[in-house]
């Protein structure tokens, strides 16, 4: 583990086994991408050229009409509210996130809630709820629908219970609603880049510091034209002169009042280093060996697991693919209270105050599970990790 930058900063680096989580540096970057970030921070280019360019290469990936590179995919679901609300309405932009008046409701089934909806809101979106934790029926879409409908979200990670996506859509489009899609962890596999396009959405934000293996700083919204021009000019630094401005022709076409002022989005700017090195990722993404990393992942869990098999008060198996249906093994870990006298908390607290740290996924640490996954994992970490948990359950 080559980790002399963090050391020389005092601080503690990590065996990542939480897959490419933000608060523990999300991913490794191809070379490719940091070769390219390099060679773009050497000089200087026209942000708005460059997302212009962008948007060719995400509609490429995507079959999208546009795209925009964005600070993350939750900024993207911000800015994706923010276009279905402003539409290329300028004053509407001036005016987020005060929505008084507007047609401000996103319909969000009950079961798609989750931490992240506050980017919604941050839009000044009013979020309504529809259908129950373990289903959604259509009447219910169907009947919410009225005339402060701005959009429709979908969280695409929810499979069990949920309308299919293309029943949201045909829904939304027969009341000409637009569907957001938040798809920001949904690679792999690598077909759903064009995936949820095809089904109907109308905006997709993608995580770029993923599986993308981009900058952790970045992602991408794809979707149609208008809507992505829209959060593209919510995006963007407009301090311009409508009469300089390097969208003028918008103007002269009737199809912008103006140039908006600084919008919702200024924010969330995202660097010219950013853009390529995101760019550069998607471009050799579907060139990747994506069998091998998947062989690769199943042989690390399978370290894991095996390695913890005579431990007593642990029970680790092997579980693919995740609850979710995402092609990725994970390897799950029971502590037993009983024999070992801690709960999954304490070892994970545990892990945690090592050196290098130990960053495992928690969230079914209260069923008593420590749950590691593969993807951030390198070589040599499955021994670390099952030596570390042996040596605090005190074998």
């Amino acid at each position: 583990m080559n980790a002399n930058i963090y050391k020389r900063f005092g601080v503690r680096p990590v065996i990542n086994g939480r897959s490419y989580s933000t608060k523990v540096g999300g991913c490794i970057m191809e070379p490719e991408v940091l070769a390219a970030m390099q060679e773009a921070a050497r000089s200087y280019v026209r942000i708005a050229d460059l997302q212009e360019s962008a948007s060719k290469v995400i509609a490429a990936m995507t079959g999208a009409e546009a795209g925009v590179v964005t600070s993350g995919a939750s900024a993207g679901l911000t800015l994706a509210m923010a276009a279905c609300i402003a539409g290329l309405d300028p004053e509407l932009m001036n005016r987020l996130p005060d929505t008084r008046g507007l047609k401000n409701q996103v319909i969000v089934p009950r079961l798609h809630r989750n931490d992240y909806d506050h980017a919604l809101r941050a839009a000044g979106a009013r979020i309504i709820e529809i259908g129950f934790i373990h289903s959604t029926f259509t009447y219910e879409l169907e009947n919410t629908i009225n005339d402060k409908t701005a959009a429709i979200f979908f969280l695409a990670s929810q499979c069990s219970g949920s309308l299919p996506l293309e029943v949201v859509t045909e829904t939304a489009h027969r009341h000409q609603i637009p569907v957001i899609v938040d798809a920001a962890a949904e690679l792999p596999p690598p077909n759903n880049l064009k995936n949820f396009i095809s089904q109907g959405a109308d905006l997709v934000a993608f995580s770029g510091g993923k599986h993308l293996h981009g900058p952790q700083s970045s992602g991408f919204l794809c979707g149609k034209k208008d809507l992505i021009l829209s959060a593209s000019l919510q995006l963007q630094d407009m301090d311009v002169s409508p009469k300089t401005w390097v969208y003028r022709d918008l103007i002269e076409q009737g199809r912008l009042a103006g140039p908006p002022h600084h919008g919702i989005g200024r924010g969330f700017k995202v660097g010219k280093e950013e853009i390529v090195g995101l760019l550069t990722a998607l471009q050799i993404y579907p060139n990747r060996d994506f069998e091998r990393e998947l062989n690769t992942w199943a042989l690390r869990i399978r370290e894991i697991v095996d390695g913890l098999d005579a431990v007593k008060g642990v029970k680790a198996s092997y579980i693919f693919p995740t609850e979710t249906g995402r092609p990725v093994p994970a390897a799950h870990i029971w502590i037993d209270r009983a024999a070992t006298g801690l709960s999954a908390e304490d070892v994970i607290n545990q892990l945690e105050a090592g050196d290098p740290i130990i960053a495992a996924y928690e969230n079914m640490a209260y069923r008593d599970f420590i749950v590691i996954f593969p993807e951030a994992l390198r070589d040599g970490d499955p021994g670390v990790i099952v030596r570390r948990i042996s040596e605090i359950l005190g074998w």
